[in-house]
């Protein structure tokens, strides 16, 4: 019996080929639980791009390893996978570029005012959105502060520090040396100096709610926001309430506290917020990536070995004992 891929959403055809080859691949959403739960008891691997419940892990005794199709961490239970010696994978860098270009598409987008003005082209009149521009600013010699200097950061930061000539400013929460391209500063210096503030740090205890009502009333008023972390690491009330006031020129955010975005929200109703359904890392050839490397870890892990962005290696013992173990019965 060939051994079983779950995936929690459908993958790059390239990528479901490639799984398709040697395992049985079937696919379970995870926004029906007891389907996931039922169809991961014969699972070897789980391909996640959806949350997954703790429980899953201890009732699927098949299980070998779960693979994160992306870099963030959050829809893993890593600590729950430690335990059972569960190898936790994910594909760092693979829509590090995306990202970043979404990042840069909306940071102009903002700081020239396009969405406002194409908005009132369309409603009101010629004369009207031409008036628009008169506040629009250039990204050149701005500063812009990107909180999470990590593949998305860095990549982020080379654009804007090459290519825009802005200045970068960053906080980075590992011991890494910063990229030249980029300043180290603290999280007290970053909200009052920067002109733009991105969001691409992972979320974890000491990011949540990290974009506070306080650090949102030191950036300047003419500052913008851009979130491509996740949602819970602004204070979504304190921002809306700055937008509202005007405390803040705008915000680009692609990630929420609550997914999808309730129909209530008062997000939806400002003009100086761009609102996107968290599709920043999505492009055919992010999508492809992403995949083939998730596929190949996969096969890495069904064939016994440890996969090659391994993130619980603490665990390696006992990961390599439920892969000699499990694997071959």
């Amino acid at each position: 019996m060939r051994p079983i891929v779950l995936l929690t959403n459908p993958i790059h055809p390239t990528a479901h080929a490639l799984l398709q080859a040697t395992t049985e691949v079937r696919v379970a959403p995870a926004t029906d639980p007891e389907t996931l739960k039922r169809t991961a008891r014969d699972a070897s691997i789980i391909i996640v791009r959806a949350p997954l419940p703790e429980s899953l892990l201890s009732e699927s005794p098949k299980l070998l390893g779960v693979v994160r199709h992306g870099a963030g961490l959050d829809m893993i239970p890593i600590a729950a996978a430690t335990r059972h010696g569960i190898a936790v994978a994910n594909v760092p860098k693979a829509n590090s570029t995306s990202v970043a270009e979404y990042v840069v598409g909306q940071m102009i987008t903002l700081m020239h005012r396009l969405n406002r003005i194409d908005h009132t082209l369309r409603s009101q009149s010629w004369n009207n959105a031409r008036k628009l521009a008169d506040e629009s600013a250039e990204a050149a010699e701005k500063v812009i502060g990107i909180i999470g200097v990590g593949a998305i950061g860095t990549e982020l930061a080379r654009i804007c520090s090459q290519g825009l000539r802005m200045r970068v400013v960053g906080v980075r929460h590992s011991s890494a040396a910063m990229p030249s391209f980029v300043t180290a500063v603290t999280l007290d210096e970053i909200f009052p100096m920067a002109d733009v503030i991105v969001l691409a740090c992972p979320l974890n205890e000491s990011t949540r709610g990290l974009v506070n009502a306080a650090r949102i009333a030191r950036m300047k008023p003419q500052a913008f926001l851009i979130n491509v972390s996740r949602g819970a690491v602004i204070d979504e009330s304190a921002l809306i309430e700055a937008l509202s006031e005007q405390r803040l020129a705008g915000a680009a955010l692609d990630v929420f506290e609550q997914q999808p975005l309730p129909d209530s929200s008062p997000l939806r109703t400002l003009p100086n917020v761009i609102l996107s359904p968290h599709l920043a890392g999505i492009t055919d050839e992010s999508m492809r990536r992403m995949g083939r490397v998730a596929a190949e870890q996969a096969l890495a892990l069904v064939a016994g070995q440890l996969p090659q962005h391994l993130v619980n290696t603490e665990a390696k013992a006992d990961i390599l004992s439920r892969l000699s173990h499990i694997g071959r019965t």
